[in-house]
């Protein structure tokens, strides 16, 4: 019995390496993909950081194309599994809108990489990456939820579309911007604990009054 629970352990151990190597990787990929874009980013420099050598991550990725699409996936993994438990089809479209905010911007929060790599992708990759990522699926949501508070005229007339789109740049060009803002007088410190819920309550007072009907 011994032989055999040895033998157990000794098999899920390379697979646990396996998924620990990944993780690392998809760590450091993420933030070079967050500084450098697709096009700047050297899978050299994510070798570095990690130790990981990159015949290993070409491995585990085929290529920095491979490692690029598996970053998206990662980085918005979370905040699309949150949405999707808030069952939001059961709200009010007014409280379905702001749940999805408050989520949306607690994930990015504690993530805030996410939107500058999606600046990166629509800025030198045209969205090429994008309309196959969990993004689209997030931004569909929130589309929804607009269409459903305009039909039962819970929200003005507005187009949802135009309107995800403006809500969307209300609430992540924060951390796009965060490096040219921070350099204000004031010295705030946009990234604290503080900032980021003073940010989210506001972003969310302002989309709110935007979409009510007046």
């Amino acid at each position: 019995m011994a032989q055999t629970k040895a033998g157990k352990n000794n098999s899920t151990k390379p697979v646990r390496d396996a998924e620990a190597t990944q993780a690392v990787i998809l760590a450091a990929a993420e933030e070079e993909f967050a500084q450098n874009g697709l096009t700047a980013t050297r899978t050299e420099a994510i070798a570095a950081k990690t130790g990981v050598a990159k015949s290993m991550i070409y491995y585990y990725f085929k290529d920095k194309e491979g490692l690029y699409r598996a970053v998206l996936e990662r980085s918005h993994a979370d905040l699309l599994r949150a949405i999707q438990n808030l069952d939001l089809e059961q709200l009010s479209p007014e409280v379905a809108l702001e749940k999805f905010l408050r989520t949306l911007l607690d994930c990015v929060s504690r993530n805030p990489r996410l939107p500058t790599i999606m600046f990166h992708e629509a800025v030198q990759n045209q969205g090429k990456y994008y309309e196959s990522s969990s993004s689209v699926n997030i931004d569909t949501v929130l589309i929804n939820i607009l269409e459903r508070g305009v039909r039962t005229e819970v929200f003005r007339s507005l187009d949802p579309f135009q309107s995800a789109i403006n809500i969307m740049g209300a609430c992540l060009f924060y951390f796009i911007g965060a490096g040219n803002i921070q350099r204000f007088p004031q010295g705030k410190q946009l990234l604290s604990k503080a900032m980021l819920e003073r940010h989210t309550q506001e972003s969310i007072s302002l989309i709110l009054a935007g979409v009510r009907q007046s």
